[in-house]
């Protein structure tokens, strides 16, 4: 077992191949079974590492957002965008790609399973949401402080469009009918524009 151990795959490479198998497969078809074969480990060695499939879809998620978060930084810091163009950038990159997109099928997963969650979980949920919505105070509050926005509350709006984000963006994930990914942009750029640009 030892000797096991020690040839594993890295954690990343794990987590990497379980993104990869939810993007092509379904979230149905990732079994610790199969990923085990995709990665060249036993299901038990890999429980071994992740003790259960909830937190190995967890850990997943955190990975996936982990680089996710790296972009975000990237194309919230530019200097040269206005803080519009910036907000704009965060809703394009929070919307899913379109149906079955991996990293908002694995986080309708995590939500569903957060329902009989342990609290180290939750709190780790909890951590993931919450750096998307002080980036988003922030940017807000930018804008609002350059009078590029109206003066409106950074934290209560933050988290209407965010919850306004959400529910499209599970439309969006699980294909809604009527719902794709350009008229849930359109109508997002219409609700910024009406609560957020400043009176001419």
């Amino acid at each position: 077992m030892a000797g096991a151990r020690k040839n594993a795959p890295p954690r990343e490479d794990v987590l990497a191949a379980a993104m990869g198998m939810i993007a092509e497969r379904g979230l149905e078809q990732l079994t610790m079974a199969a990923l085990g074969r995709e990665v060249g480990m036993s299901s038990g060695h890999l429980l071994y590492y992740f003790h259960s499939k909830d937190e190995l879809l967890l850990q997943a998620l955190e990975w996936s957002e982990g680089r996710l978060g790296a972009e975000r930084g990237r194309l919230l810091t530019r200097s040269t965008a206005t803080a519009r163009e910036r907000v704009d950038a965060y809703v394009d990159l929070y919307v899913p790609d379109g149906h079955r997109d991996p990293h908002w099928t694995l986080w309708l997963e995590v939500w569903n399973r957060s329902q009989n969650a342990d609290d180290d979980a939750r709190d780790r949920q909890a951590a993931i949401e919450g750096v998307w919505h002080r980036d988003l105070v922030a940017l807000i509050a930018e804008g609002v402080s350059r009078g590029e926005f109206r003066a409106v509350d950074p934290d209560r709006f933050a988290a209407r469009l965010r919850a306004l984000l959400d529910g499209f963006s599970i439309h969006v994930a699980i294909g809604l009918r009527g719902t794709d990914r350009a008229q849930v942009l359109g109508h997002v750029r219409e609700f910024l524009d009406e609560g957020l640009l400043a009176d001419a």
